[in-house]
């Protein structure tokens, strides 16, 4: 079935449709992972966002029951130069057009993602619309000039949890309780920090400070999302009562919270870092580290050089801020994905230095019991 892709600036281009049918709108965006479609579609950083892989062979492997970072598609629509409907891998399960259309999420192929892409390093990201039921531009033009804006957008609400519950898979020993903040989570975030050894308890987004701290955390975690963080005032207004009260670990939107908590500032990038292959530096050690990154806002450096925050990573393809520490608030949050699923490893040490942060408060609580 053929589709459109429509886009704010009134250019359009015609492809085919897979997946579902019918219409969506959203901001496109592009991707430059050359595998992994499967995490990508599922992120919820994703939510409200058309996604263009860069890559130009996608389906290949097909999909699986276990490569995914939520219960479904979070991604609004897809957009991809060639799919492959025959799919070849042991794990494979279906095929990527089965998926979407089980989760009722419309792809458009054959269209060129070189052109979609430069178009957005140019202008900027954008909203789209996807159709396989209405070709009238006029139409489709007049659809797009109602649809929201990213910025100024929460759609955390859109993905949290509606409840708190246990992240319980391994049978290992936990030695830290921590509570994750769910503006959006990541599966692999919460694999991660439960074979680390954390016993872990996810909370709403909205969430009040209160009852975190009612929980006895030895540590918390800021969790990824979509949208824009300065539209999040809730979860900001409770961030800034758990600061320094205990270890505090951001990833993402995460970070971009903590840092508006402190009174910092975040912007709306021109396109955002999006792909697993996004080169960070360690501004002390001088180590570059291969990242991999979703996110279309970025943390004002300059407005949180008097709150105490020290820039830790820089992206070197354009010096944002990938990474702030606060030494005296026991704080650590980082633009980047160091869980990478899939992706790069460089950074997986950030999570070692969070269990260090409740490491050694757990310490100091047992020295000081043993010195009364």
């Amino acid at each position: 079935m053929k589709a459109i892709l429509y886009f704010e600036d009134g250019t359009y281009l015609m492809g085919e449709s897979f997946g579902a049918e019918g219409e969506i709108i959203g901001e496109v965006v592009f991707n430059t992972s050359m595998t992994g479609y499967q995490e990508i579609l599922t992120d919820p950083s994703y939510r409200g966002q058309l996604v263009t892989m860069t890559c130009p062979e996608i389906g290949n492997y097909g999909v699986n029951s276990e490569d995914v970072e939520s219960e479904k598609v979070q991604a609004a629509g897809f957009i991809v130069k060639n799919y492959n409907e025959e799919y070849s891998n042991f794990r494979g399960e279906k095929s990527l057009a089965e998926y979407l259309k089980e989760n009722g999420v419309i792809g458009i192929q054959r269209v060129d993602t070189r052109a979609i892409t430069k178009k957005i390093r140019e202008k900027g990201a954008m909203n789209g619309i996807i159709s396989t039921v209405e070709f009238e531009v006029e139409k489709l033009a007049q659809k797009l000039k109602e649809a929201p804006s990213m910025e100024g957008l929460d759609l955390v609400k859109e993905v949290t949890t509606d409840k708190i519950y246990k992240w319980n898979k391994l049978n290992n020993e936990k030695k830290y309780n921590v509570v994750v903040y769910d503006f959006g989570v990541k599966q692999n975030i919460l694999r991660i920090l439960e074979n680390l050894g954390c016993d872990l308890t996810v909370v709403p987004a909205t969430t009040s400070a209160k009852e975190i701290l009612e929980l006895n955390p030895d540590g918390i975690f800021l969790s990824n999302g979509p949208g824009d963080p300065a539209a999040v005032d809730y979860a900001i207004k409770n961030i800034e009562q758990i600061i320094s009260k205990v270890p505090v670990f951001g990833i993402c939107l995460g970070h971009q919270l903590a840092s508006l908590a402190l009174g910092g500032e975040t912007y709306k990038m021109k396109f955002g870092h999006r792909g697993g292959n996004q080169p960070v530096k360690d501004v002390n050690s001088g180590k570059i580290e291969i990242t991999a990154q979703n996110h279309g806002f970025a943390v004002d450096a300059d407005s949180l050089k008097d709150k105490g925050g020290e820039i830790k990573y820089i992206n070197l393809n354009d010096n944002t801020v990938e990474g702030l520490t606060y030494k005296e608030k026991e704080l650590l949050t980082v633009q980047h994905h160091p869980e990478a699923s899939p992706g790069p490893h460089d950074s997986y040490h950030i999570f070692e230095e969070f269990i260090k942060m409740m490491e050694m408060r757990q310490n100091d609580k047992t020295q000081n019991t043993n010195s009364r």
